[in-house]
């Protein structure tokens, strides 16, 4: 039976708030033949709609999650075909070996090498499987389990696949196969502080419609939690290594969970077993059974499954190096090897001692040949005996609106009208909603594991009563102005060594950016957008706490309106600090070597944006990383900021000496000096002389480019350039497709 409907059969035919027509439509249903049955979850969630509707009127009304008044729909079947499927990938030579070394080790290659470059991953695999049944692919590890589920899922590009794949006897397009068919990774690819139902909850955000009434997509969610027997756990974290959460069945159920919230027709998975104990294992497949019933062709990799895992698959392909050893039903297991001359013993089970047989065949010399060679004549065999392929009766046109029309894929079972191909869209809602859900997610995240921005603020924060206890209320005297240069060096390349910290931000979900975009749940400009977005509170907050802890304390120049600027100029620094960061995460896969990139490119900023070395020093030849460099700009921007006030006068009279070996001599020596100066360059020079005004620092430190609003925008477009460059990164990086 299909999803819901035995589960709640009991119980809600007891159920106090039932009329007396639901009470018989009840009792009619658990009358039924059961093989009859199949159900999608739309339909089930239709009828609870409609219930719900009935009892509107009663304010005492029960809750609208339940299930009534069930009818038998048309059974309008699916028949996933694949035949002569073929891939080889090239392998790297290591060396060449000379002589008869070369020629001894061509002729140990291994079964599925054709040559010393070409391996053989896949090789002339054919098969079909169909609606309401579960098809496993079983074999030892390196057999290619997993690259069969892949070939099937459209996840090997077109070029390097050989064979065809079709569903009821069309070909089946990538566009086409994205909508309607889900893919579950081996590993659970999952938020750690989402509860159970926030996960689905955000899952059923991205893949229904807008169309779909925000209370049918809760009872589709609660429907699902029943449904994957996560009632317990609903409220509980994912949790991770550092928080405790729900179990590895648990969490198994949550990811198949989160790719079957628009009730695909078909599901890929792979290995949905890989680490789990017996019970959770068997679970986890009971649960795929049941959504094969309710109308889809579930097709799964698994490594070695248990006597009552076995019973719950209804055809098994065995792989051995890429080939076909097996392809039939679980009860063929037997007749099979029987035939082939290794008949199964009594009270073993069936699938351990196919894939024992297996390995023992790959040991010897003549490998797994006979065993291929067997199972092709044995299924020429039996096609010929009478056993032959079955063919669907309807196009995939039809069977595809039928389906939606009854509940599958996006519609929520409420979608009224016929579906086309043409007609199903790319992806379920419009950009914004996207935006709006991937943001809401992030910021829900970030409020339950504040750690990040809070090791971000603590160190911003440190850094600026740091920085204002050590240049506390500089004054204006020539060591005063390189104590300002030093102050604004140190916090523009603090400031860009803190956004750092967002490396991991991006490479901890990136995994599961590439589930979620692989069927199109979201676009990815959307991701990027919001991610722009969600950053922009904790930009400000740094800025503004980093600004009020140091521009007041040091003694900055410009009053209000200069402390507006230096705000502005910090926003500005982390925002492209920040882009920056978050672009590399998007090229750079590990987070130590990407904090490695990030602090060495940093460096470079530093090196040449004009602090150490004036613009005029640097080599031409150096020239143009000066302007690339992300410190140059918001630091020339404070410094005239500081410094453009031709009022305000830095050096006077024999503060000249100040920053000179005779800076130490006695003031009655350096009035001499002066005096004689003066005499010599024909010019009145007294200690009260402005000798050095701001613009004349300006000037020395080779800043006469741009004015300071100038640097501001030029900082601000780096931030937008970086985010561009992250959106390709995400483009042109997270393929999922073998080449």
């Amino acid at each position: 039976m299909s999803l819901l409907g035995a589960d709640y059969l009991s119980s809600a035919s007891n159920t106090p708030f039932l009329g007396p027509r639901q009470r018989m439509e009840l009792q009619d249903f658990s009358r039924r033949p059961q093989h009859t049955l199949s159900f999608t979850l739309g339909e089930l969630l239709q009828r609870v709609g409609d219930s719900h509707n009935e009892f509107s009127a009663d304010e005492s009304s029960p809750p609208a999650h339940r299930v009534l008044d069930f009818s038998e729909p048309s059974s309008l079947p699916f028949v996933l075909s694949f035949s002569n499927l073929t891939y080889c990938v090239k392998v790297r030579q290591k060396m060449e070996l000379p002589g008869w070394f070369r020629r001894r080790a061509e002729l140990e290659l291994p079964e599925n090498m054709v040559n010393g470059n070409t391996k053989v991953l896949l090789n002339d695999i054919s098969g079909e499987a169909r609606e309401g049944e579960i098809m496993a692919v079983l074999g030892a590890s390196g057999s290619g389990k997993s690259t069969l589920i892949d070939a099937l899922a459209d996840r090997i590009a077109k070029e390097s696949l050989k064979g065809t794949v079709t569903l009821n006897g069309e070909v089946l397009q990538s566009k086409l196969l994205k909508v309607i068919s889900a893919y579950v990774m081996q590993d659970d690819l999952l938020f750690p502080m989402l509860t159970v139902e926030e996960t689905l909850m955000f899952s059923a955000e991205f893949r229904l419609p807008r169309t779909l009434s925000a209370s049918k997509k809760k009872a589709r969610v609660q429907a699902l939690i029943d449904q994957l027997g996560l009632r317990s756990a609903a409220k509980t974290v994912i949790g991770d290594e550092g928080h405790r959460g729900v179990s590895g069945g648990e969490r198994r159920r949550v990811s198949i969970g989160t790719d079957i919230i628009h009730d695909p027709i078909i599901l890929f998975l792979d290995e949905p077993t890989s680490g789990l104990d017996s019970t959770s294992a068997f679970m986890v497949v009971k649960v795929l059974q049941r959504i094969a019933q309710s109308g889809s062709i579930v097709i799964m990799s698994i490594h070695q499954p248990s006597y009552r895992i076995v019973n719950l698959l209804d055809r098994l392909i065995f792989l051995s190096r890429g080939q076909t050893v097996f392809n039939g039903s679980p009860g063929s297991l037997p007749q099979f090897f029987a035939e082939f001359g290794h008949p199964i013993p009594e009270n073993e089970n069936r699938t351990e001692f196919a894939l024992d047989l297996i390995r023992e065949l790959e040991g010897s010399p003549s490998g797994t040949k006979t065993l291929v060679d067997f199972n092709k004549s044995w299924r020429m065999k039996r096609t010929i005996r009478g056993s032959t392929k079955y063919r669907p009766k309807q196009s995939l046109k039809d069977a595809i609106s039928a389906s939606v029309s009854r509940g599958k894929l996006v519609s929520g079972g409420g979608a009224t009208g016929v579906a086309t191909e043409s007609s199903m869209p790319t992806f379920a809602n419009p950009f914004w909603i996207e935006v709006l859900v991937i943001a809401k997610r992030s910021l829900t995240n970030s409020r339950r594991s504040p750690e990040l921005f809070g090791i971000r603020l603590g160190a911003v924060l440190v850094t600026g009563i740091i920085l204002a206890t050590m240049f506390w209320r500089l004054d204006d005297s020539p060591k005063g102005v390189q104590e300002r240069l030093g102050f604004f060096a140190f916090a523009m390349s603090t400031t860009f060594y803190t956004c750092a910290e967002a490396i991991p931000v991006f490479l901890m979900e990136r995994y599961i950016f590439m589930r979620e975009t692989a069927y199109n749940a979201y676009r990815r400009s959307s991701y990027v957008l919001s991610h722009c977005l969600t950053s922009i509170p904790s930009i400000l907050i740094l800025s503004l706490t980093f600004s009020a802890a140091t521009f007041w304390a040091v003694g900055l120049a410009g009053g209000f309106s200069g402390f507006l600027f230096f705000l502005l100029i910090m926003v500005a620094a982390f925002w492209a600090g920040s882009s920056f960061v978050t672009f590399l995460s998007g090229v750079v896969s590990h987070v130590m070597l990407g904090y490695t990139v990030v602090v060495a490119i940093l460096a470079y900023f530093l090196l040449f944006s004009g602090f150490f070395i004036t613009r005029d020093r640097i080599p031409p030849y150096w020239l143009w990383f000066h302007y690339l460099s992300l410190v140059k700009y918001p630091y020339e921007g404070v410094l005239q900021n500081e410094f453009d006030d031709p009022s305000k006068c830095f050096v006077r009279g024999v503060q000249i000496f100040d920053n000179s070996p005779l800076g130490a001599m006695p003031s009655s020596v350096k009035v001499k000096l002066l005096k004689t100066i003066s005499s010599s360059l024909g010019v009145n020079i007294t200690s009260s002389t402005c000798l050095t005004t701001g613009m004349d620092i300006l000037k020395t430190q080779g800043i006469t480019d741009f004015s300071k609003w100038s640097c501001f925008w030029i900082t601000v477009a780096f931030g937008f350039f970086f985010r561009i460059l992250f959106y390709f990164s995400l483009l042109l990086g997270s393929k999922n497709k073998r080449r």
